[in-house]
């Protein structure tokens, strides 16, 4: 999924990135602020889809930054918190232009539901995602075929391949095209969060829960909801998705009402659905409701005629008003490269070679690919390539298991395991997102 850029303004450096932090559980991405003065000067510099603000700051206040905001971006949702939570101050800050109003301390789960609720939606693009290659159009024109019926379509296929594409694709070619679009990351928010998310929750129905607020399955009402990655939810929520879809019907945590749903449902996941199904992970009912016209995306390395259409587009959409080409050996250079991370990992290259390129052409050298992926793609013989890669899963199994140590040790936390490696937070994730691929249990 996208992400959304949040500015989070707030004077206590603790507090500040706490709010971070839970953001960071819905893949939103921050920029900070301890400053109603240094917020106004980010703004200037930078376009954010969203402002989370304290009231009581410095020279400055929350409220009058509200005021600036909606004097110079209208358009900009706020949205304020504070622990000097009084009547005029709420009234004040809606009279003001404020989205809504969220009191100190809060839930994390309040916080991103609010964000989620005012958050504007992505602008969905109506052309046919790229898909030169013969098997992706193959699997274009069945998309479009299962477009025109409700049936419940499960998208699979390896990390970064673009099943969430695919799924917007089948949503934009629906009779539900001018009607919500609604995707969660099952894999994204932590199991004790997943449910209220979904189902949305009466006030009063946990501590902290101020305000009803409805889940994702009433705001796809009428529309289409991805349920992304939904073979890393647990088994119980499983059976509660399943009770949903066949019943077409949700009661949110802590009410007795009966919402009647007419919503869509995708799914996708980057297993081996049958395979999950087997070892007991997935439920075997579920999967037969979700799989009623199941789609693969191969990946990327076994669809080579996408890859130069895709580097063109990709080069498009960083370089608005600029030609910039591809040489023929930065071509060959693409084509030869076995691609672990798919689409998600071409635009990466591609965006770090728009950097690295001296003159409107892209060469050979200003493409920076892992160099272990290199020489696993290259043409060795089949005998050396066999002892490689016999080597290669021995050290991935040990890296696995050093990762596993580090999340025992630090009791679950990605943030400490990424300290501890001396990783990246990105690495992690797509470390984590491998050992999933290779049926590896991980702690919660």
């Amino acid at each position: 999924m996208t992400s959304k850029l949040v500015l989070v303004v707030e004077d206590d450096p603790g507090l500040r990135e706490a709010v971070v932090d839970t953001m960071s559980l819905s893949e939103y991405q921050c920029i900070e602020a301890d400053s109603a003065e240094q917020a106004l000067v980010i703004l200037n510099q930078r376009k954010v889809d969203m402002v989370v603000t304290d009231v009581q700051m410095g020279a400055m206040s929350g409220l009058t930054l509200l005021k600036n905001i909606k004097a110079n971006w209208p358009q900009l949702p706020v949205l304020i918190m504070t622990a000097y939570a009084t009547i005029d101050d709420a009234v004040q800050a809606m009279k003001d232009g404020a989205c809504n109003y969220i009191a100190k301390p809060f839930a994390p789960q309040v916080l991103l539901n609010m964000i989620d609720q005012y958050m504007p939606l992505e602008k969905v693009e109506v052309n046919r995602p790229i898909a030169e290659d013969i098997s992706s159009q193959k699997l274009l024109q069945l998309a479009e075929k299962v477009a025109q019926t409700d049936a419940s379509v499960m998208i699979l296929g390896p990390s970064g391949s673009g099943k969430e594409v695919l799924s917007r694709y089948i949503h934009d070619n629906s009779p539900r095209k001018e009607q919500p679009f609604i995707a969660i990351n099952c894999a994204a928010i932590p199991e004790n969060m997943l449910e209220a998310t979904l189902f949305g929750y009466e006030k009063g129905a946990f501590t902290g829960a101020l305000n009803a607020c409805p889940g994702k399955f009433e705001q796809a009402q009428g529309g289409t909801i991805l349920l992304d990655e939904i073979t890393e939810m647990d088994l119980g929520l499983q059976a509660k998705i399943l009770r949903v879809i066949q019943e077409r019907e949700v009661e949110r945590l802590g009410s007795r009402k009966i919402i009647n749903l007419d919503v869509r449902v995708l799914a996708t996941s980057n297993r081996q659905l049958k395979q999950v199904v087997a070892q007991g992970r997935f439920r075997e009912d579920l999967y037969y409701r979700l799989n009623v016209f199941p789609l693969t995306w191969l990946p990327l390395s076994q669809r080579k005629g996408d890859i130069i259409p895709l580097t063109e587009a990709i080069v498009r959409k960083y370089c608005a008003g600029e030609t910039v080409s591809v040489d023929a050996g930065a071509r060959q250079k693409l084509l030869s490269y076995s691609w672990p991370g798919n689409v998600r990992e071409l635009d990466n290259v591609i965006q770090r070679a728009l950097i690295l390129k001296s003159s409107a052409e892209i060469c050979a050298q200003d493409l920076l690919i892992d160099e272990d992926d290199i020489i696993a793609s290259s043409d060795a013989t089949d005998d050396v390539a066999s002892n490689e890669d016999n080597l290669g899963a021995e050290l991935k199994q040990q890296e696995f298991q050093i990762i596993l140590d580090a999340l025992k040790a630090c009791d679950g936390s990605r943030k400490d395991v990424a300290e501890r490696l001396g990783i990246s937070a990105r690495t992690l994730r797509y470390k984590l997102a491998k050992m999933r691929e290779s049926g590896i249990e991980l702690p919660a």
